[in-house]
């Protein structure tokens, strides 16, 4: 089928953290590998073993119909942001579907909690070119620098704030492909992006480069990013 690209992305009901620890944040690595398969997913709880989750993957490879192909991913407290292309017609609202009820039922079960745990349906924007990709690729990847210095996006970063920021996200924060991007195994085997990254951007030293410039020109950036998201 045709390859059509979107970015989307959802958040806690009424804003509330979906994240609460470090295994939360696993289990839902775990869920976008798992949930990425035509065929039903059996006895996930059982399945899941927060401990087998390495550094150079979600889990043991198995085999897979994958209803997405993920290129870019970021998990952050109370949200979380995917760039992925359809593999298969109703591929992305079959894959939300599942991951929704999927890391509720997990996460409700864990807090003995109950209710809906995501605001609503998933939102979806579609990607129409090139310069939205690369906005887009840039924008998932620095979403943790809000937690690193909150404002940074209004106030924008000196060249040594950028240093720090690259250094927040290669050494203290592994909750996004952006690891995988620069040529570090955090969880490849979650991503599709061999392709992706070689021909956009060059490879990952063509990356890293244009992510920093990116982020010291952030706010040149604004009005091809605010097309990034429904209103």
């Amino acid at each position: 089928m045709e390859s059509i690209f979107y970015h989307t992305y959802n958040r806690g009901v009424e804003k509330r953290k979906i994240f609460m620890d470090g295994t939360d944040y696993l289990r839902c690595v775990h869920d976008f590998y798992e949930f990425n398969d035509t065929d039903a997913v059996i006895n996930l709880n059982r399945r899941f073993d927060g401990n087998r989750i390495s550094i150079n993957g979600t889990s043991a490879e198995k085999s897979r119909n994958k209803l997405i192909d993920i290129i870019v991913w970021c998990l952050m407290p109370n949200h979380y942001h995917l760039f992925s292309t359809p593999k298969v017609e109703n591929g992305l609202p079959r894959f939300h579907q599942k991951l929704g009820i999927g890391f509720s039922n997990f996460f409700n079960t864990k807090y003995k909690r109950s209710g809906v745990l995501f605001q609503g349906k998933y939102k979806k924007v579609q990607v129409v070119d090139d310069t939205q990709m690369a906005q887009l690729v840039c924008y998932i990847h620095s979403n943790p620098l809000d937690l690193w210095k909150p404002g940074w996006k209004e106030n924008g970063l000196s060249s040594l704030e950028i240093q720090g920021a690259l250094k927040f996200l290669e050494k203290e924060y592994r909750w996004s492909s952006h690891l995988d991007y620069l040529g570090i195994k955090n969880f490849p085997s979650l991503i599709s992006n061999n392709e992706f990254l070689i021909n956009f951007f060059g490879g990952p030293a063509g990356y890293r480069e244009f992510f920093i410039d990116w982020l010291r020109y952030y706010e040149k950036n604004t009005d091809s990013i605010k097309r990034l998201f429904l209103d």
